[in-house]
Formats: C-alpha cells, sequence, structure tokens
C-alpha cells in the first residue's frame, strides 16, 4: 500500500491548479514553505488542503504529520474507504506521483522493485484524506485506500483513492456524500515506470 509519494511543485503551482477548478486557497497558518521532494514518507510532514467548515468552494493549505498511532503504536497511514462516509476532517493529499513496491524481478536483487505511478496530462492530483487530532502527535492526517483500478491491479492489491479533478470542491464539501466521490480510475489514466 501507498507508503511514499511525491510532490515536486511548489505552493504558488498548487494554488493556480486550485484557482482553475474555482477552488480559493487559504493559507490560515501563512503560506507554507512546500519543498521539492522525491519521496514523502510516513510521519513526514506534508502540505494538505482542508475544508473550511460551513464553506464551499474553499480550501486551507495546511503542513501536518503523515499517519497518526494506532491503538498498537503502529502509523495509520492508510485508511479503508469501504462502508464509511467521512462526514467530517475530509483533507485533500496533494501530490504529482505516489510508489508502490513489487518483488524484485531482476534475479539476485534484495531490493524490491520501485514503481512511479503519475496522472497522466496532469501535474498534480489528489488522494483523499482525513485529518484527526491525537494527543500524541497533533493533527495528523491519512490516505484512504479502496479496491485496486485497471492501472494499479497488476502492482497491488489495493490502491489510494485518487480523486478526479472535478471532485475535489466536492470531497471538501461534507455534505457530499464520500462513496458517491471514490471511484476508480479509467484505464490508461496513470502512468507507471520503474524508477528503482
Amino acid at each position: 500500500m501507498c507508503n511514499d509519494y511525491r510532490l515536486k511543485v511548489d505552493v504558488a503551482s498548487i494554488a493556480e491548479d486550485f484557482a482553475d477548478l474555482k477552488i480559493k486557497i487559504r493559507f490560515g497558518e501563512g503560506s507554507p514553505n512546500i519543498e521539492a521532494r522525491e519521496d514523502i514518507k510516513i510521519t513526514d510532514v506534508a502540505p494538505i488542503v482542508r475544508t473550511i467548515d460551513g464553506v464551499r468552494g474553499e480550501g486551507d493549505v495546511v503542513q501536518r504529520r503523515w499517519s497518526w498511532p494506532g491503538q498498537n503504536k503502529r502509523p495509520v497511514y492508510n485508511f479503508r474507504s469501504e462502508g464509511r462516509e467521512f462526514i467530517s476532517n475530509r483533507c485533500l493529499i496533494v501530490a504529482d506521483g505516489f510508489y508502490e513496491f513489487t518483488d524484485p524481478t531482476e534475479k539476485g536483487k534484495k531490493r524490491k522493485d520501485k514503481w512511479l505511478f503519475t496522472k497522466r496530462d496532469e501535474p498534480i492530483f489528489c488522494i483523499a484524506g482525513i485529518w484527526r487530532e491525537t494527543k500524541d502527535v497533533g493533527e495528523a492526517f491519512t490516505m484512504l485506500t479502496m479496491e485496486p483500478g485497471p492501472d494499479i491491479a497488476p502492482y497491488h492489491d489495493r490502491q489510494i483513492v485518487i480523486l478526479e479533478r472535478d471532485a475535489w470542491v466536492d470531497w471538501l464539501d461534507p455534505s457530499v456524500p464520500a462513496q458517491s466521490l471514490i471511484r476508480s480510475l479509467r484505464p490508461g489514466t496513470l502512468q507507471v515506470v520503474q524508477v528503482g
């Protein structure tokens, strides 16, 4: 399951992409200093766009930790979406790529093969997420997961929920049923290349 993703675009580009969709971006905690990163890993701090209560068409960009400690103290970095509605604390996790790992195809190779997935013809995409306040780490977010779509199924038996661009504003509106927005992408939407 996704435990590593990428974001190499700056905050101005993110705000511009959201503006194209008529989503006004706010910086309630000031404009974050978002550095380009090839690998954002579990427990790293990264940008998310959160719902502004009661305001449709706006989102607040903040930096938060990816994962909160579960009951067994293991990090909760992925969260099953099936059968849940998520009527509060929704967020969009901004990315321009994510990685999956498979058993090595090369004989004698010890490390797993690393595959980079990007969205065809889109500089960024958003992963459906939720956030919560915890006593251990403060506010943190996790990625929602679902059954794999056709582009991911050859690599993993689950996938993160990647929202179509026209669903971003609806994800930030908790009155829109979550299950109406969680669906597989069309075949060929994601490009994949081996990077390790």
